[in-house]
């Protein structure tokens, strides 16, 4: 069982029926999803396939055509303080302020979600220390590399303690070292109970970290699971028992 999971708790992340165009181009194909609290889980797909659109509207920064979203219960349209507050989002090219050092741009951001002062101290030093970013706490933003301007961005992401964390491409442009800090993280984040929802290009990641993937095209979930169950989904055609999760998403998403 996943961690976290209670019978009859509602799911981290529910979406029904979700739908979105943009001109004549059907982005989003009335999607389904459900991610269980506790669980890992990643979003993959070709370019073009709709997965950051149907975050986008998932947190609530884009208004969907139909459908519903709702996290841990609480409906985002009806309900989008209740659900947002659980909810934290990391976009693939974040902004930060470069004129801010670390800690006062995590007392900006805590400020943002109402996180009480002594709250807010605690965990800025606690996430820095956690991303191997407490060195450089006095530093300006602006003169931070791709990887540390990155791991600052999931600090304030995180500064709030969200149940619920998506993330957008969070590894592109992260040198090793970096990419480990950060996965490392978000294993004992997910292991704290807490929920992962993440989209990435870099299949390996995805095959290592996540405990079930669902693959999108053309807007709409076409396949969902463990790797092994989407191995069998796969069936023969790529030696189903040794298959690597890039070999799966080659053969269930070219043919279409």
């Amino acid at each position: 069982m996943t961690a976290g999971i209670q019978d009859g708790a509602p799911a981290a992340l529910a979406i029904k029926g979700l739908a979105k165009k943009f001109g004549d181009k059907r982005a989003v194909d009335g999607l389904e999803l459900s991610v269980p609290a506790g669980e890992f889980h990643a979003l993959l797909g070709p370019n073009g396939a709709g997965k950051t659109t149907t975050l986008r509207m998932v947190t609530g920064l884009l208004r969907p055509d139909a459908g519903a979203v709702s996290v841990y219960g609480h409906d985002i349209a009806r309900h989008p303080a209740a659900a947002k507050t659980l909810t934290a989002f990391l976009p693939d090219d974040p902004l930060l302020y470069g004129k801010l050092t670390p800690l006062e741009y995590l007392e900006f951001v805590a400020g943002l979600w109402a996180v009480p002062a002594a709250d807010a101290e605690r965990r800025a030093r606690e996430l820095l220390d956690w991303l191997e970013l407490w060195n450089n706490r006095g530093e300006y933003v602006e003169g931070f590399s791709r990887g540390m301007r990155q791991k600052l961005a999931l600090a304030g992401a995180l500064i709030h303690e969200p149940r619920l964390l998506i993330l957008d491409e969070p590894l592109t442009g992260l040198d090793a070292r970096a990419a480990r800090s950060v996965k490392d993280m978000l294993v004992a984040y997910v292991a704290k109970g807490n929920t992962v929802v993440l989209t990435t290009h870099i299949l390996e990641i995805a095959e290592r970290l996540a405990e079930r993937i669902s693959i999108i095209l053309n807007g709409r979930i076409i396949a969902q699971g463990t790797l092994d169950e989407l191995r069998s989904r796969a069936g023969a055609a790529i030696g189903a028992n040794g298959a690597t999760l890039e070999d799966v998403f080659l053969e269930l998403t070219e043919p279409a």
